[in-house]
């Protein structure tokens, strides 16, 4: 009888936990952690602590891990926290904002883990990705288990969400399309999905893009989810000539397909099983892939805040309608239910 009323005790005080004790977050905690192979230098690594943290020591939360962290301040990521807590539009989350390596351009891009190698682009600015195969594996063999270990996080995919913009989204890509036990939702804003293996002309650069390679040519993922995002001014290049910017048209492109000049048609995630929403700020549905068009969006900081709260209310957001929840959107997959903490709370919806 005492352990019923225990029991019911600790549920009724899990269902009446002040979620937004205050609208304000902790400060960020700083951690500096060494990363061979990616940075000569320790990693600058901020956390940022979800209101109400510190007074519930037995919640756990789902956890968002950002590349650029140093553009934290610039895409006004604590503000928009601060502003959806206080609305209630999301749920309490712990943000984990990661500096870019010293080296950006050779820290970020697409890797090959079954060999182990950084698949590097060739651009007129150098070798892009040079070092992504290391900084993928720091990020989920070494920072993911040193944030589990100091925080309350909750340690299963569905609760593990990468977000990047830029080249750091095209990295986030990558690292959440070959490691969908770690990270199960993943956020692309404008990404580098131009990146190829042979950028001598356009056409050469359309039919070796390197993204749309990995997912042609790797097995999916047995369950993940994309929330892609770009604005329509971000450029004015159009390599194939179909009146769409090319940040557009290779996002499309990866998520629907696409046909190169010889005819042969390529698969994207559509052609994988995926249920595709190419217009998601229209009509928000709860598809595995999703792509946010922003208007009058440019490839800068200021835009990527643009997007911050549609992606946030898409990752786990409270408001019904809002976001997605049904985890059957990928047709014909299913993830297999991963090891979560069996004594741990998990923090509760509104």
């Amino acid at each position: 009888m005492r352990s019923s009323l225990r029991m019911m005790s600790a549920v009724l005080a899990l269902c009446l936990l002040p979620i937004f004790v205050s609208a304000k977050q902790l400060d960020p905690v700083v951690a500096m952690l060494d990363a061979p192979g990616v940075s000569p230098k320790p990693m600058r690594v901020r956390v940022l602590l979800p209101p109400g943290y510190r007074a519930h020591s037995g919640v756990r939360y789902p956890t968002l891990y950002v590349n650029d962290g140093q553009d934290m301040e610039a895409v006004g990521l604590q503000a928009t926290l601060d502003d959806l807590y206080r609305h209630h539009d999301i749920r309490p989350m712990i943000v984990v904002a990661i500096d870019m390596p010293q080296d950006r351009m050779a820290g970020y891009g697409v890797s090959d883990r079954a060999k182990g190698v950084s698949i590097a682009a060739p651009t007129k600015y150098g070798a892009v990705g040079a070092n992504a195969q290391a900084y993928s594996q720091w990020l989920v063999q070494s920072l993911v288990p040193y944030v589990d270990a100091h925080w309350q996080t909750r340690r299963d995919a569905d609760s593990r969400w990468l977000l990047g913009w830029s080249l750091g989204a095209i990295n986030a890509f990558s690292v959440g399309w070959q490691y969908p036990e770690t990270f199960g939702k993943v956020g692309a804003f404008s990404p580098s999905f131009w990146l190829s293996t042979d950028s001598s002309d356009a056409k050469a650069v359309r039919a070796t893009r390197i993204a749309h390679a990995l997912v042609e040519t790797a097995p999916p993922p047995a369950y993940s989810r994309f929330f892609f995002a770009a604005g329509d001014a971000e450029e004015k290049n159009d390599r194939d000539g179909n009146g769409i910017i090319d940040v557009i048209d290779d996002l499309l492109d990866l998520m629907n397909g696409w046909t190169s000049g010889d005819g042969r048609t390529h698969k994207g995630l559509a052609q994988l099983g995926y249920s595709i929403n190419s217009d998601y700020g229209a009509h928000a549905d709860d598809s595995a892939a999703v792509f946010y068009r922003l208007p009058g969006g440019e490839h800068n900081q200021k835009s990527w805040a643009r997007m911050l709260p549609a992606f946030l209310q898409w990752v786990d957001g409270t408001r019904k309608g809002m976001l997605p929840r049904n985890k059957s959107a990928m047709k014909g997959h299913s993830r297999p239910r991963l090891s979560a903490d069996a004594d741990g709370k998990q923090a509760p919806h509104s």
